[in-house]
């Protein structure tokens, strides 16, 4: 019996690290996506972030931001390796990771660089952590999680729909609100001036990129984590996460169809990447049906939601991460309970009340800490480059 459980223990531990990797690859694909979506001149400072993201934030990550999620549920500063090892470290890391890369899309073109570390330095040390122990850290222990001990019922996000994706998103759109538009996005009367990426090539392979690293997000969950009690199989995430992206794509190319006349190859791209972002949350739990909708709603909501934060509240956010990340984040946690696989959630109203509150929380939190700390950025005058620069 000793023997089979070292087996059982050596795959697992490779499975996770297998899984790790593999998000660790959407970093090119966020690299990717991030600089096609970007003029030209800014590629190589667009570059730069997305390596300097993983570098100072896992770093980061390692020395603070583990023992300030394991202080913030009671267990004391424990560094990495003692919450679960270095492999249970890692396999954490590349989800923060994931959190922090996702706001350098919508400062493109106008942040310093050094803003952007420092903001990146904090998230991984303090803001994603805090999230994190409000959510997924503390559930199992004896505080629990803070939505369980506000309502009774915890916030369910099997991998991170909210936790990760929604959450950068905020954070993105709450940055790029703070630091302004681009210099020539609009012009003196508030009318939209078009700005396109250099290369719907490289925008396109990001985002096939990002698909193909999000079945570690999801699937590789579903695999480290694989209860077999019917709901949780890989067999249903596995579908889910695909329906979803599929279901993305088709609903923001319908969206961009009937509002505009054509099908935008941008918003498939960012359509795909919405629709896994909604399903995110819940693959473990969500019917074939409920993958349909979910992915489809968060397709069809990006092109009308990206409109109104770009036309109505003029905020530049130039890789549309809040409608790919942040509203189809908040989607899909809300709509969690109610396209659930029978006997796969309690009562209903109950759960639904969770999820509102998990996602009231997690926003509330990262929007008031990310304003706080551009805010402060900018009134030292280091948040943006000077306009001969830019």
């Amino acid at each position: 019996m000793t023997e089979i459980a070292t087996v059982v223990e050596a795959v697992n531990q490779t499975w996770i690290l297998t899984v790790s990797f593999l998000i660790f690859f959407m970093h090119a694909g966020f690299a990717m996506l991030e600089a096609g979506q970007v003029r030209s001149k800014n590629v190589a400072n667009q570059l730069t972030k997305n390596m300097l993201t993983w570098a100072v934030g896992v770093t980061v990550f390692f020395v603070i931001g583990t023992g300030f999620e394991s202080l913030m549920v009671g267990a004391g500063f424990v560094p990495a390796a003692g919450a679960g090892g270095y492999v249970g470290w890692l396999y954490g890391a590349v989800f923060a990771m994931t959190a922090a890369t996702i706001v350098s899309g919508a400062v493109a073109g106008r942040a310093k660089l050094r803003a952007y570390v420092t903001y990146t330095f904090l998230l991984a040390a303090v803001i994603y952590p805090m999230v994190t122990a409000m959510t997924w850290a503390g559930m199992g222990t004896e505080m629990g999680g803070l939505v369980e001990r506000l309502v009774g019922t915890p916030f369910a996000d099997f991998a991170g729909g909210m936790i990760v994706h929604g959450m950068g998103g905020i954070a993105g759109l709450t940055a790029a609100a703070v630091l302004g538009p681009r210099m020539d996005r609009y012009d003196s009367s508030g009318t939209i001036n078009v700005i396109p990426g250099h290369s719907m090539t490289f925008a396109v392979l990001g985002t096939l990129m990002l698909c193909f690293g999000w079945y570690g997000f999801n699937v590789g969950t579903a695999g480290a984590f694989d209860l077999g009690d019917g709901a949780n199989t890989l067999s249903l995430v596995a579908m889910g996460t695909t329906i979803a992206m599929g279901s993305g794509a088709i609903g923001s190319a319908a969206v961009s169809y009937f509002r505009n006349g054509k099908v935008d190859t941008l918003y498939v791209a960012n359509g795909m990447l919405a629709g896994l972002a909604g399903i995110t949350a819940a693959p473990n739990t969500t019917a074939w049906w409920g993958a349909f909708i979910v992915g489809g709603l968060a397709g069809a909501q990006l092109p009308i939601v990206f409109e109104f934060v770009s036309e109505r509240l003029k905020i530049d956010d130039v890789c549309a991460v809040f409608p790919v990340h942040g509203s189809a984040g908040v989607l899909g946690a809300l709509l969690m309970p109610f396209v659930a696989v029978p006997g796969a959630v309690g009562s209903v109203a109950d759960q639904f009340i969770a999820q509102l509150v998990g996602v009231v929380i997690i926003g509330g939190w990262t929007l008031t800490a990310t304003a706080i700390i551009w805010y402060v950025l900018n009134a030292l005058g280091e948040a943006r480059v000077t306009p001969e620069h830019e």
